[in-house]
């Protein structure tokens, strides 16, 4: 099964979305939609279609990084740090950030430490275009949530429903667990229709 059949519609089988009851990412809270008849969504998988907040689901590709030497349709990030990556709505040219390397996903959050100048340092002046040139997308964004959080953390806990980072801020416990995801993909298309990873990471 290719990377085209997560995004087509099962045949004879009643319509369902990707409504699983499995929380994304915090960030992205108010800019996706559903996804109408995935194939193959996992039960621990979160995957949405990117809509900013004017209804646009077109977008720009904007990141700080490089592309993979051998899979040149990744970003990832450079020798120095992790990869930044933004989707600019294209009606309006606000920002969504998709994917930061120094703080999204399970070992940012518990284990890598990044300094400052790693963090901050990072200018995000690359535009992602495609191996025909083309610059505007539509973007479906998936999270996987394999870690057992409650069993792992949940003594770490403080009484506020806090759990302190790696990097020795404290967040809400479940803001952690959504943002803390092992494993992150995203997939662009383009205006001919093709479906091709711009993202995939293993993050724990």
């Amino acid at each position: 099964m290719g990377i085209f059949d997560l995004f087509k519609k099962h045949k004879g089988i009643k319509d369902y979305t990707t409504e699983n009851g499995i929380l994304g990412p915090t960030f992205l809270d108010g800019v996706t939609e559903h996804i109408q008849n995935p194939i193959d969504l996992h039960s621990h998988e979160w995957r949405r279609k990117l809509k900013s907040s004017t209804g646009t689901s077109k977008f720009k590709i904007k990141f700080y990084g490089q592309l993979h030497n051998e899979y040149k349709n990744l970003i990832v990030g450079t020798a120095f740090a992790p990869s930044v990556v933004f989707a600019v709505d294209t009606n309006i040219g606000n920002e969504i950030l998709l994917f930061d390397g120094c703080i999204h996903g399970y070992n940012a959050m518990f284990c890598d430490r990044f300094t400052n100048e790693q963090v901050n340092n990072r200018p995000v002046t690359n535009y992602y275009k495609d191996r025909n040139g083309n610059e505007d997308f539509e973007i479906i964004i998936s999270t996987y949530n394999g870690i057992d959080y409650e069993d792992e953390f949940i003594e770490e806990v403080d009484d506020n429903g806090l759990i302190e980072l790696v990097n020795g801020t404290k967040i809400e416990f479940e803001k952690a667990k959504r943002n803390g995801y092992d494993t992150l993909q995203i997939w662009a298309i383009n205006e001919k229709g093709e479906t091709f990873d711009i993202v995939s990471e293993e993050l724990a």
